[in-house]
């Protein structure tokens, strides 16, 4: 559909637009005649920039990498703050499958975990997401930022990543903010269809698995594990408690003096029987990862006014994963270790569907609904040794783990764009004022998101092993003698998010200036229900020990459970404050003055205000009545939990642009003031376990949020023949940083909690550059190489808060010295053939303070380096291959030279098929 909505074609913008074309010798002779279009005529302008770019698009390669890339810098030169674009096509051509994995292409960004985005070498906590300039949930149990690999490439039409604040956004910023945008409505009729498949070498021969549900290759449980209704009602009817004492209590209480301890026994020894206890482990031989995706779309015209159209797309994808992990304890690494095998299974299916109207250039209708499922189908058996029994006891513990974990993402969205322009003045009859530009602009979103995750059954046991005292070898392994010996888990969270929004924008044109007026109001609320459930199981003593060995769905079968010489005992665990409501609402006003002088300074001026509100409180999901109830009504326990703010948070840039050194040349400086807010879970008394780092993690309800003063000045050259380069630097200095820290612990485990240090401050400088190699010679033309480096310095100082820091003032959580990125490209001259080599590395990072003089804990520098290669034998096929993790490096993890952690994720290979009309 047409997007060309502009009213004057500045000198600078339109010599960029012929920037892209200016090395094709094919259309000189149209761009010599482009050129001459006077700038005093807006609306020739606008009719020759139109015909040219028609004509340039008819003559681009299609395919060629470095082309697509600059296709985005128009974008990147018209806004007023410090951005980087990444376009569908250039997502394509480097075959990148997850968002995720594709913004590692853009300067400064480095991926964590194959699911975070870190940008300028700050943790995730510190970059933001949003769909379509919306707002959207997280589905990850742990973290309010969104784990990017859950979005498939296949809907997106351009990532745009900012880097300093424009008060259009939240003020929530931090490193930085991105904004996935959706693929919008063809131009004409188009389908696709994409067939892969691939595998990861740690990954091939046989994997870990279980008896699990008939719907588990559509990553979705049938029931098989969810939490039985007769367990939830004895919850209810035994007052929260399903220990034979308070069953039988409960027993008394219903009007049964005669009961006796026996009966209660039994009861509770029946109820047991309601958890899914087909939890016997086997291997299964592996099988290659399949990638299916799809997509259908056609535009409409039905008048000389109007037209319509609609795309439609779904994808489904699957593989086995397998990792290795040792984590060494720091005193004894070769006594007390941990050496995990976990085997997973991950299943994705996605969904979107836009609809769009447009009435002439002036008015334009967009709805989007996109639904995303992804789905991890773990098993792990993790045998260790500790203080109580090392490696050359001959004696240690296995714990096995099985965990079905299904995260879910919809949104649906209607938003509209409304110029006034020559139609709309005509149709309205004169209820415009004259003194109303045309170009008076009116923007308005609604969106309307939920995130829900569900773990229906996830079960933990353990067992005490004997071992081969050299090797670690398990020679046995029996389940523990306990009334915990098995861990029944259920849980879920629910994550909503409404967000509105509008703005306007009022052009002011002069001789020498162009002045832009603009101010909006949003409104966001969102609200976060995490509710799990934690059952034990387990026998106390056994008439025979073999009962104790064999597969686990035999230990805790119907007979040995039910059999009183077995001493089986089940009950409720847990401290129950691992539930928790909580939520936020925000509600801004923002407005910005852009002025642009000569067309040679541009001054932009905004601010934003905030009314931030949230509340974050424990949840008691068994309490019944006032003695237990399920929300605490204790006044300070309430205050604690609820937060209120509101603030101003102002922003200035300010750009001078001229031809220096290359045919464009912008300087830009860039100031603002911003906050990063903790996570809700972190505002709780909640303790988790956190998914990523295994450790134990403590909310605080007094977290605060931090607050931040931005500085980035950038200088960038875009060149004639589309190549670019920038030299940034930036300052932030943040007040009460948001910084997890170590605390106490017993032994056998690790344990952090989340604080407010006193204050922080991070320097940096980033350089970025585009460069064709055609100046080396003619056989270099097909080639170019794109990169990046950051270095950077961070500083935190811990203060009072933090529980016996072993360094006072130390670099901030996740921060590297240095991120760098270097892509060598190929695209053939006939344009069938694409490649590109791609380089990542990161300093290493501090993973984890230390305390009482324990040395803090670094990751250590991975160097990732993929190849790509695509070809298009004809205009509608492209087949497409890749190889990620070359370099076959391991995730480490060291302190004070101890490598405390290692997991190697194997290097991957896919192959792919695609067929577009």
């Amino acid at each position: 559909m047409k997007s060309l909505n502009v009213i004057k074609v500045r000198p600078l913008h339109y010599l960029m637009t012929m920037l892209l074309a200016w090395q094709m010798n094919a259309v000189a002779q149209d761009i010599d005649q482009s050129m001459q279009v006077s700038s005093q005529e807006p609306e020739q302008s606008v009719a020759a920039l139109t015909e040219f770019r028609q004509q340039m698009e008819e003559v681009v390669v299609l395919g060629r990498l470095r082309t697509a890339a600059a296709k985005l810098v128009d974008e990147r030169i018209s806004e007023d703050v410090v951005a980087d674009f990444m376009g569908a096509e250039m997502i394509q051509r480097i075959g990148d499958s997850t968002v995720a994995a594709a913004l590692r292409r853009v300067s400064g960004l480095s991926l964590v975990g194959n699911k975070f985005v870190y940008v300028r070498g700050l943790g995730e906590r510190y970059s933001s997401t949003t769909l379509n300039g919306a707002v959207i949930p997280s589905p990850d149990l742990s973290r309010n930022v969104i784990p990017l690999d859950i979005f498939p490439t296949s809907v997106v039409q351009t990532l745009a990543v900012q880097k300093s604040y424009s008060p259009d956004k939240s003020a929530a910023f931090g490193g930085g903010s991105i904004d996935i945008r959706t693929r919008g409505i063809p131009d004409d009729f188009t389908y696709s269809v994409t067939i892969g498949s691939g595998f990861n070498t740690a990954s091939r021969g046989e994997m870990l698995t279980y008896q699990g549900g008939d719907d588990d290759s559509l990553g979705e449980d049938d029931g098989t594990r969810a939490l039985a209704p007769s367990l939830s009602q004895a919850v209810q009817r035994f007052s929260g408690n399903l220990n034979a004492q308070a069953i039988l209590s409960g027993l008394r209480r219903e009007g049964d003096p005669a009961a006796v301890l026996a009966d209660a026994e039994v009861i509770n020894r029946q109820l047991a029987l309601g958890l899914n206890r087909d939890i016997s482990i086997y291997k299964q031989d592996s099988t290659p990862d399949v990638d299916l995706k799809g997509s259908i779309g056609n535009n409409y015209i039905l008048t000389d006014d109007w037209e319509v159209g609609f795309l439609a797309s779904a994808g489904y994808k699957s593989g086995w994963r397998q990792t290795q992990t040792i984590a060494r304890s720091l005193a004894l690494p070769t006594e007390e270790y941990e050496s995990e095998q976990e085997s997973t299974k991950s299943t994705d299916l996605s969904a979107t569907i836009n609809l769009g109207a447009q009435y002439t250039d002036d008015h334009e209708l967009k709805m989007t609904s996109l639904y995303l499922r992804n789905t991890d189908d773990e098993v792990a058996r993790n045998d260790f040794f500790n203080e109580n029994a090392q490696l050359s006891s001959g004696l240690g513990f296995r714990r096995e783990t099985l965990k079905f974990e299904e995260r879910h993402l919809t949104v649906n969205q209607i938003s509209g764009e409304h110029f006034l322009g020559a139609e709309t003045r005509s149709l309205l009859h004169g209820l415009v004022p004259e003194w109303v530009p045309d170009g008076f602009k009116v923007d308005w979103m609604y969106s309307d998101a939920r995130a829900r995750t569900s773990i229906p059954n996830e079960v933990s046991v353990s067992s005490s092993t004997v071992n081969d005292p050299l090797t670690g070898a398990v020679e046995r392994a029996s389940v523990n003698l306990s009334s915990s010996a098995a861990d029944f888990r259920f849980t879920q969270l629910d994550d909503d998010v409404t967000s509105y929004r509008w703005q306007a924008v009022l052009p002011i044109e002069t001789a020498r200036s162009i002045i832009e007026l603009s101010a909006g109001a949003e409104h966001g609320q969102k609200s976060r229900t995490y509710r799990q459930a934690q059952f034990g199981l387990g026998p106390l003593q056994v008439d025979v020990p073999s009962v104790l060995t064999g597969p686990l769905g035999t230990v805790f079968s119907d007979a040995n459970v039910t059999n009183p010489a077995n001493g089986f005992v089940f009950d409720l665990i847990g401290t129950n404050n691992q539930s928790y409501l909580a939520a936020t609402m925000t509600d801004a006003v923002f407005g910005n003055l852009d002025w642009t002088l000569d067309d040679r300074w541009r001054a932009s001026v905004g601010a934003r205000w905030e009314d931030y509100k949230q509340v974050a409180l424990d949840w008691n999901i068994f309490g019944n009545g006032i003695d237990n109830p399920q929300i605490s009504n204790d006044p300070v326990i309430l205050a604690r939990g609820t937060y209120r703010n509101d603030k101003v948070y102002p922003s200035v840039s300010l750009t001078y642009m001229s031809d220096w050194w290359a045919e464009i040349f912008q300087l830009r400086f860039g100031w603002s003031e911003t906050v990063v807010r903790p996570d809700l879970r972190e505002l709780t008394d909640a303790s988790y376990i956190d998914a990523r780092t295994g450790y134990l993690t403590d909310g605080n309800p007094d977290v605060r949020p931090a607050d931040f003063v931005n500085i980035d000045i950038r200088a960038e050259w875009f060149f004639a023949n589309d190549d670019t380069f920038s030299i940034t630097l930036y300052r932030k200095d943040i007040t009460n940083p948001i910084e997890f820290y170590e605390s106490a612990a017993s032994d056998t485990n690790r344990a952090r909690e989340i604080i407010n240090a006193e204050s922080g401050q991070i320097t940096g400088l980033e350089l970025d550059g585009l460069k064709s190699l055609g100046f080396l010679g003619e056989s270099f033309e097909p080639f170019f190489v794109q990169g990046n480096l950051t270095i950077q310095n961070t500083e935190i100082k811990a203060g009072a808060q933090a529980d016996a820091p072993t360094n006072n003032v130390r670099q901030l959580s996740g921060a590297s010295n240095y991120v760098a990125n270097l892509m060598v490209g190929f695209d053939s001259m006939n344009g069938q053939h694409s490649a590109t080599l791609v380089y990542n590395v990161f300093g290493e990072r501090l993973y984890l303070a230390g305390r009482n003089g324990a040395p803090d804990g670094f990751e250590l520098p991975f160097h990732s380096l993929d190849f790509t290669y695509s070809w298009y034998p004809t205009e509608l096929i492209t087949i497409n291959g890749k190889l990620q993790n070359l370099l076959n490096e391991s995730v480490i993890i060291e302190r004070d030279g101890v490598n405390t952690f290692e997991e190697k994720p194997g290097m991957t290979a896919a192959l792919s098929f695609n067929l577009t009309f």
